[in-house]
């Protein structure tokens, strides 16, 4: 029998929804706030050269290639070039070969830096995608890519008159980045 002055009787069978019930929208609600976050500010993933502003580091590098001369910090003297760095092996390597021919046909001129080939894999890459490149170093230990603070193939580089570096670009040149580079290059020989 229940009490008369008890206002409600009591079911021992319910409980109050506690923190346990809300805790997984909670966190779901959380996530959807991150993921909605990362949409909006994507993270940059780009790592950039520290050298970017400072001379090349001193290197002489061997022939990559019968046709063209080894590779050293001396030719980086006089006017703005490039340094490309890349490997017969690497597919985007390839498909940035027509607008790396396109800026020598501008009369840019481009030295190419082959990370960890052989000269018969570099002269048949050449072979099917053209030879942009005034000098060609070969750089088997990646000594010189580590060195100017590359983080993969392809890259390149805009180097001033005085051996500076003033400009890396990551990944392969596209043709929409063709103007970017030659700006690049213009803003490194004033």
């Amino acid at each position: 029998m229940s009490d008369p002055r008890d206002p409600a009787p009591k079911n021992p069978g319910t409980k109050k929804p506690g923190l346990a019930m809300w805790l997984p929208l909670g966190l779901f609600a959380a996530f959807f706030v991150l993921v909605i976050w990362g949409l909006v500010r994507p993270a940059n993933r780009e790592v950039e050269s520290a050298f970017i502003g400072k001379p090349l580091p001193a290197f002489d590098l061997p022939p990559a290639s019968d046709d063209r001369p080894g590779l050293n910090t001396t030719v980086f003297s006089g006017k703005p070039r490039l340094l490309n760095v890349f490997a017969s092996w690497c597919v985007p390597c390839a498909v940035e070969s027509p607008q790396l021919a396109a800026l020598a046909q501008q009369g840019v001129e481009i030295d190419g830096v082959a990370i960890r080939d052989r000269k018969d894999d570099v002269a048949r890459f050449l072979a099917q995608n053209g030879n942009p490149f005034a000098r060609i170093g070969k750089d088997d230990l990646s000594k010189v890519q580590l060195a100017i603070g590359s983080s993969g193939v392809p890259e390149t580089f805009v180097i001033d008159g005085k051996g500076v570096i003033r400009y890396q670009h990551i990944g392969d040149i596209r043709p929409e980045d063709v103007p970017l580079i030659l700006r690049k290059l213009a803003e490194a020989g004033s």
